[in-house]
Parts: structure tokens; sequence; C-alpha cells
């Protein structure tokens, strides 16, 4: 994992946002990832869960995703988890991070 200095969004988003660029040949990858960004979202604003207003769209805040990422990679190093080559639960869980940072636009100014 890349521990950058600073915010922990910017390590993920430099490790797992070229990912990114295998949705247009890969559509399972883009469900899979949706479903990751999903619960993701669900961690983030569980009382948005369920809502009953269908067209509501969840904002994502840095900060509380910032804080997921860290539980997260937390996690990752206690179970000594080493990045495979392809995906796994925890590349697609960063990979959704990354559509989060992108579609929220978390790193700009």
């Amino acid at each position: 994992m890349n521990d950058s200095p600073g915010c922990p969004l910017v390590g993920v988003a430099a490790q797992y946002m070229p990912r990114l660029s295998e949705f247009s040949s890969d559509p399972g990858l883009v469900a899979a990832v949706d479903q990751h960004a999903a619960a993701v979202c669900d961690a983030l604003i569980p009382a948005q869960r369920g809502s009953e207003i269908p067209a509501v769209r969840r904002a994502v805040r840095r900060e509380d995703l910032s804080d997921y990422v860290l539980g997260f990679t937390d996690w990752l190093a206690e179970v000594d988890w080493v990045e495979p080559v392809g995906y796994d639960f925890a590349t697609l869980r960063l990979t959704a991070v990354c559509w989060l940072i992108r579609e929220y636009d978390l790193l700009g100014a």
C-alpha cells in the first residue's frame, strides 16, 4: 500500500485510478466496481439506505471516504494482503474508491 502523507485518497488514486481505464473493455468489471461503490456509499451514508425517494443522489464527502480508506487499508495491512494480478475483493473495493473519488471530484481544488 502506498502510505502517502496527508489525505489517504491521494495514494489510493495514484495506485488504483489507472484500473478505471479497463472499464471500456470489461463490462463485468464495471458491474463489480459499481457494486463495491454502492457498498462503500452504504457504509458512509447509512441513513440514506433504503430511502423512499428513488432519485436521491447520495453525497460522498472527502473526509468520510478518507476515514473509510484508512480503516480499510489498516485492515489490509493487518491481514498481510498482497495485491494480486487481476482483481480480488480488495482491489475491486479500492478501484471503487477511485471511481467515487472521480465521480465526486474529491481531489479537485
